[in-house]
């Protein structure tokens, strides 16, 4: 059976940046849409691309200042965001993460990493491209929460296993008290004002904080 198409929504400025997207995808497998494209949040709220899969957004539109503000609304209606930008500075990045972005990509980084992140996104996956490797490295914040050691044992079995029930068949547990020690890790992330909602988020942490490496995922 023909792989389901994943279908996107870009908020771009520039045509010709939705363009290439669109061309770039065009031979993507599983097979990739652009089903609205445009210079705004509507194109991801309105019409067909209310329900795509994934958006795709560009953090810097026309002159005014970084998007963020859209990336929350997206965020909050719970939708998968790739931040694809100009900007390469790591505040940008770790901004993006801890806002609730899948993943966040420099245009520089081109066609193979947006595929891929795409491709993760819709799939609910952590994606992690080179820009974004280089602002985990440089991340000094020292807000970082007290993980138990079992705690870090369930985190860790978590982001290696393809579901809960592989994670509690390895570690001796059941699958509600796997649910359990990672509701208490999403909660102390929370309490020290760096959420993480998603999988991919919880990932973007444990690496900002050096629990794990990109090796180990």
């Amino acid at each position: 059976m023909a792989a389901e198409t994943i279908t996107v929504a870009v908020i771009d400025d520039h045509p010709v940046v939705i363009a290439g997207i669109r061309a770039w995808y065009r031979t993507a497998e599983p097979p990739i849409e652009v089903v609205a494209g445009g210079p705004d949040l509507g194109v991801a709220v309105i019409g067909p691309g209310a329900s795509a899969d994934v958006v795709v957004l560009d953090l810097q539109l026309s002159s005014g200042p970084p998007a963020y503000h859209d990336l929350k609304q997206l965020v909050a209606a719970q939708r998968q965001v790739i931040v694809y930008t100009m900007r390469e500075d790591s505040e940008a990045a770790l901004t993006c993460l801890d806002i609730g972005a899948a993943t966040f990509l420099t245009k520089a980084e081109g066609e193979k990493h947006l595929v891929a992140a795409t491709h993760a996104a819709a799939d609910g996956r952590p994606y992690t491209p080179p820009a974004l490797a280089g602002a985990f490295g440089a991340d000094s914040a020292s807000n970082r929460p007290a993980l138990a050691p079992r705690e870090l044992d369930v985190l860790i079995e978590w982001f290696q296993s393809e579901s809960k029930s592989m994670v509690a068949e390895k570690l001796g547990l059941s699958v509600r008290t796997v649910n359990s020690y990672l509701d208490r890790v999403r909660i102390k992330y929370a309490n020290v004002g760096r959420p993480a909602a998603t999988k991919a988020n919880l990932v973007a942490r444990a690496i900002q904080d050096g629990l794990v490496s990109l090796d180990d995922l």
